[in-house]
């Protein structure tokens, strides 16, 4: 285990209590932890036997990773704080992970409780395991993180899990979808084609004739490209969203204006555009305080 452990705290206002029950609870811990789709745990023969447990994580397609868990202690300090240990791992050979062991702890605050969980774990096959944990292990790091907040917005705020990941889900999707029109119409018709028509409604708006037309197509273009790649980084799509929500009614009148006879057009910009125009609405409504694995400590205190 040389790759550095991942480490994910959030602060949680509630009773160690009441988040000890929401993550303890194998029936309420499926629900909002994004890496386990199922959790059932294991007759005990004894109170003092440690609590053993299965888990399945569905990949889609039918394909699913099934492991086994263990709790393999837990104590309490005089000043409130639990700890649970957990030892887990898988023998499915689609799984990257082979075994591993991590905890998670509950710290009474002035405001509640801080959750935190650290983890580490083996990898198998070797070295090319070695080199897939570099894009693995982000990925479980943000899944764990995202599953802090989900579970922090549904204590706090009565949210269910279900509800926030089909948000996220859905501001995914459209994200990507607004990523490729912007990509397509930038790149396509006024940089690699240079359309006639996109010629034309620059010439019509503008005094520029000749090559400097051309030439300011191919700039539109790499602005709606640029635009595209700010859909992808850009953490705070609901700004975006609004821009779009004014600037989509401007560039169908400004369409009309030059060529009126557009709209009648199959698959116009009149259609086109106002289908876009309610997808940024819908976008800006559900973006709102979404779950975010930025809302998460990443790093332990005084571990660099």
């Amino acid at each position: 285990m040389l790759a550095k452990p991942i480490y994910v705290e959030i602060p949680i206002q509630a009773t160690i209590d009441e988040v000890w029950e929401m993550t303890q609870n194998p029936k309420l811990h499926e629900q909002w932890d994004l890496r386990f789709s199922s959790i059932t745990y294991l007759p005990k023969n004894s109170n003092d036997e440690p609590q053993s447990f299965l888990y399945e994580t569905k990949l889609g397609c039918g394909v699913k990773v099934a492991g086994w868990g263990k709790s393999i202690g837990m104590h309490s300090k005089k000043d409130g704080t639990k700890t649970s240990s957990l030892h887990f791992g898988t023998d499915q050979k689609i799984s990257p992970i082979s075994e591993g062991k991590g905890y998670w702890q509950y710290i009474p605050t002035n405001k509640g409780t801080k959750f935190l969980t650290q983890y580490d774990y083996d990898v198998r096959f070797g070295s090319f395991g070695r080199l897939l944990d570099l894009v693995f292990r982000p990925v479980m790091g943000w899944a764990t993180a995202l599953s802090f907040d989900v579970l922090k917005r549904w204590i706090e705020k009565g949210e269910l899990p279900r509800t926030q990941y089909i948000r996220v889900f859905i501001n995914v999707i459209v994200t990507m979808l607004f990523f490729f029109v912007w990509l397509y119409h930038g790149l396509v018709p006024k940089i690699i084609v240079k359309s006639p028509e996109e010629v034309s409604m620059l010439s019509s708006l503008t005094s520029l004739e000749g090559t400097a037309v051309i030439k300011g197509v191919e700039i539109i273009g790499f602005l709606e490209i640029v635009f595209a790649g700010v859909w992808v980084f850009y953490r705070k799509k609901r700004h975006l969203h609004a821009l779009q929500i004014i600037v989509f009614p401007i560039l169908t009148i400004s369409a009309l204006i030059v060529s009126p006879s557009i709209s009648l057009h199959p698959f116009n910009p009149v259609t086109f555009n106002a289908s876009l125009w309610i997808l940024s609405i819908i976008g800006f409504l559900i973006s709102r305080d979404l779950p975010s694995a930025t809302s998460c400590k990443r790093t332990r205190k005084g571990v660099t």
